[in-house]
């Protein structure tokens, strides 16, 4: 099979209706021994026969080892891909200084050029600030992005996790195309107010973490079993309490799936494919192997009683535990 095509925003920018989250290629989840380049090469390679050509990457995993990777990947593919990817944290010596952000006019012009380096590429098709800089005015970001667009360094405009105001300040400057924010069966608070903005601006969600950080895949163990390094051994929901609660709620995954003869992970991806055409679902990994389970995903069809039932298992009071630890929620702009 091969992939359809989505809209996102009002600009022109069509991509594959499912993504590839590559950060885990290069960082947050599992040890640096478990990683294998030509793994993950050829899960990049298989990704773009598959159709599933929007990578998504950002300079800070690694980082920039990330950025590297595809640069290496995509020789002779780039026109193949849509390539995404992110500015706004404080890199020094090569490491990344905890929540400091800097979205200066002149930080966000020399991170493009970097960017633009490592990915062997000469344009950027979708570039997203990564978190709000609440020192430097949205309407800075945006007009220095646009002032990229003009130059043909960048395609696409794309703000990620942030809040209606500022996604308000920035498509009043330079239309936005897409946010890119934590969306799944197991993280809905973008139901309330972020959602109803983004469609009345015409604007594309691009949703991370959509297996809820593989809770919902049912291939989960306890957060202290994870290794040292692991984002899984910090997150809340991996812990304790929590722990049990989820995996009661995440058992109605387990259902829909064994009555459809597919995996969990498949149908939480399909759920949010039957969310709205204006999304677009990026689950990571960085096996050929979960990749093609992946993908399969936009072959499975709910119906509204499977859409209910899920809705209803995983509403937000049954979901137990914050998403993010309290360091990390303090960059989200909520």
């Amino acid at each position: 099979m091969s992939l359809k095509k989505r809209k996102l925003g009002r600009q022109g920018l069509e991509v594959s209706e499912i993504g590839l989250g590559c950060m885990g290629m290069s960082a947050s989840y599992g040890t640096p021994e478990e990683r294998d380049e030509r793994e993950s090469i050829a899960t990049l390679h298989r990704a773009i026969e598959l159709g599933c050509t929007f990578l998504d990457t950002a300079e800070v995993y690694g980082p920039f080892t990330n950025e590297e990777l595809l640069g290496r990947a995509l020789q002779g593919r780039r026109d193949q891909v849509t390539l995404a990817t992110k500015f706004g944290f404080r890199i020094e010596n090569g490491k990344q200084k905890g929540t400091e952000r800097d979205s200066r006019p002149e930080h966000i012009r020399q991170v493009v050029e970097e960017s633009l380096r490592r990915l062997r590429t000469d344009r950027i098709d979708l570039l997203y600030q990564h978190r709000v800089d609440p020192a430097v005015p949205m309407e800075d970001v945006a007009g220095t992005v646009g002032e990229l667009v003009a130059q043909g360094k960048v395609r696409y405009f794309g703000l990620s996790e942030a809040g209606v105001a500022n996604i308000r300040r920035a498509h009043a400057v330079h239309p936005v195309s897409a946010l890119q924010s934590e969306y799944s069966l197991w993280e809905r608070n973008l139901e309330t107010d972020v959602l109803p903005a983004l469609r009345e601006l015409g604007i594309g969600l691009v949703a991370f973490s959509p297996l809820g950080r593989g809770f919902l895949t049912g291939q989960v163990k306890r957060a202290e079993e994870y290794p040292e390094g692991d984002f899984r051994r910090g997150d809340p929901r991996y812990q304790g309490e929590n722990f049990d609660a989820n995996l009661r709620a995440a058992e109605a995954v387990k259902e829909v799936a064994r009555s459809l003869g597919v995996k969990p992970g498949q149908v939480a991806i399909a759920w949010l494919l039957h969310k709205g055409e204006d999304i677009v679902p990026i689950p990571g990994t960085k096996r050929v192997k979960y990749l093609e389970e992946n993908v399969a995903a936009a072959s499975v069809s709910l119906d509204e009683d499977q859409m209910r039932r899920l809705d209803e298992a995983l509403a937000p009071e049954k979901v137990s535990g914050p998403r993010y630890s309290p360091t990390a929620m303090s960059m989200v702009d909520r």
